[in-house]
C-alpha cells in the first residue's frame, strides 16, 4: 500500500524523466520570455509622451517664455497712435469699467453728466495731468496726449457726450525743411554782391590812372 502511495505522488520514475523535467524547467521560461519580447517589439503602439517629439511640440518647447503675453515693437519704426477704444481697453477699463475709486463708469450717462459740464478741454486735461484718485494718463506714462484725448472722447461719447476727436499735430520734420528753403534766397544774393566788388575796384583804378596822367602833363 505504501508503494502505491509513492507512485501516485511522484510522476518521475526514471533518471531520463528527471533530466527531461529539469531541461523543461529551463527552456519553458526562456521560450515565454522570447515570445513576450517579440510581441512587444513587433506591435505598433504609441507610448505615453511620444507626441512630445513632434515638430510642433519641439517648437513650443524652444519658444522663448518672454514671447507669451507680450507684443514686441520696432523702436525705430514710426509710432502708430492707438485708438480711443484700444487705450480704454488697455489702461482705462480697470477703473472706468467698474466704477472703482469713484471713476465714472463707462456708459453711465448720469455719472458722466457733471464732468461734461466742465467742457472738453478741461476733461481731457484732467485725464492727461490727473485728478484726485486718477493718476496722470491713467497711470501709463507711455501714452501720448493725443491717445489719452482719444480715450476720453471714446468714453464720453459712449456716455451721452458729443466731444470731437482730437486733432493729431503735424510731424515736427517740416520745420527744418522750411528753414532750408528760407536760407536759399540769402545764399543766392551772395554772388551778386561779390560780382559787384570787382567792378567797383576797376573804376577806382581807372580814376587813379587818369589823375596820374593829368599830373604828369602839368
Amino acid at each position: 500500500m505504501s508503494d502505491a502511495h509513492n507512485e501516485e505522488q511522484s510522476a518521475i520514475k526514471t533518471p531520463k524523466q528527471l533530466a527531461v523535467a529539469i531541461l523543461a524547467g529551463f527552456l519553458v521560461p526562456i521560450i515565454c520570455i522570447v515570445l513576450l519580447v517579440q510581441f512587444v517589439t513587433n506591435a505598433q503602439k504609441t507610448g505615453a509622451g511620444s507626441e512630445g517629439q513632434t515638430p510642433e511640440a519641439i517648437a513650443a518647447r524652444l519658444k522663448p517664455v518672454a514671447d507669451e503675453g507680450f507684443t514686441f515693437k520696432d523702436v525705430n519704426a514710426p509710432r502708430v497712435l492707438l485708438s480711443g477704444e484700444e487705450v480704454y481697453k488697455s489702461t482705462c477699463v480697470a477703473c472706468h469699467g467698474s466704477g472703482a475709486a469713484g471713476a465714472p463708469k463707462f456708459g453711465d450717462v448720469s455719472a458722466w453728466g457733471p464732468r461734461l459740464a466742465d467742457g472738453e478741454d478741461k476733461v481731457i486735461g484732467y485725464a492727461i495731468h490727473g485728478l484726485r484718485a486718477m493718476p496722470a494718463k491713467g497711470g501709463n506714462p507711455d501714452l501720448d496726449d493725443v491717445e489719452v484725448a482719444r480715450a476720453v472722447v471714446f468714453m464720453v461719447n459712449a456716455s451721452g457726450g458729443k466731444f470731437k476727436d482730437p486733432v493729431v499735430p503735424a510731424p515736427a520734420t517740416s520745420a527744418p525743411a522750411a528753414a532750408t528753403g528760407a536760407s536759399a534766397p540769402a545764399n543766392a544774393t551772395a554772388p551778386v554782391a561779390s560780382a559787384a566788388a570787382p567792378a567797383t575796384s576797376a573804376a577806382g583804378v581807372a580814376s587813379a590812372t587818369a589823375a596820374a596822367s593829368t599830373a604828369s602833363a602839368k
